[in-house]
């Protein structure tokens, strides 16, 4: 199959990556468009969602990733996120690891949305030609129309999603169980442990999380009094 009778959909906001004039550099068709979702569409239902190591690790602190996830599920039937760079920054970027590969857990394994790796730019335009290479790549429009991400339902499960160790399904579970997020805001542990397969050990994070003060309020507070 010749490259030029491929195409593939760009967001034009990712013409400062450099990628767009890779893909063109190859003979690519590409077309570059302003999209809801995602940035790249290289059939019908697949959209990748490209991110630098940078980029992924601050959705993930806040809080834009699940959110992201959740659209993306819910106007393609083959999401994927692909991680462009260094992995060896994350040790550099945050002192807990951990938060970030339990976000990623959760977009795997919740959201069932497969994470790529990258090491840079020109690796990313092979994989995306590789992915417009496909030979069973269904005929039919690259574009349609995204459905509005204002459903209120939604926006309280991303917003559990949040909370450590809650992916979609336990999201949906807190709902079942205490009805708004504000409420499972104010359960006890006792209460979350409760959750089907929650677990105290889950449910006392989430606590951590919800009442820890937050050293800045302190900073803030410590200075009114200085002041």
């Amino acid at each position: 199959m010749k490259l030029e009778n491929l195409r593939i959909i760009v967001d034009d906001r990712e013409q400062k990556s450099g990628i767009p004039n890779l893909l063109k550099s190859v003979g690519l068709n590409v077309e570059m468009k302003t999209l809801p979702i995602g940035d790249y569409i290289v059939a019908p239902e697949t959209v990748i969602e490209r991110k630098s190591i940078r980029d992924l690790l601050a959705s993930v602190f806040d809080g834009r990733l699940f959110d992201q996830c959740s659209r993306l599920k819910e106007n393609f039937e083959h999401p994927i996120i692909l991680m462009e760079g260094n992995v060896d920054e994350i040790e550099e970027i945050t002192d807990n690891p951990l938060i970030f590969y339990g976000a990623l857990s959760t977009v795997v394994i919740d959201f069932k949305i497969p994470v790529i790796p990258t090491p840079s730019a020109s690796h990313t335009a092979k994989l995306l030609v590789s992915m417009c290479s496909r030979k069973d790549i269904p005929k039919g429009p690259f574009l349609k129309k995204i459905k509005k991400s204002s459903d209120l339902e939604k926006q309280q499960l991303t917003t559990l999603c949040s909370l450590p160790g809650v992916g979609g399904k336990f999201a949906v579970r807190m709902l079942e169980k205490f009805g708004t997020p504000l409420r499972v805001f104010t359960a006890t542990t006792s209460e979350l442990s409760k959750v089907e397969g929650l677990g105290e050990a889950r449910a006392k994070k989430i606590k951590k999380v919800l009442e820890t003060k937050n050293k800045l309020l302190k900073k803030t507070n410590q200075k009114t009094l200085h002041d």
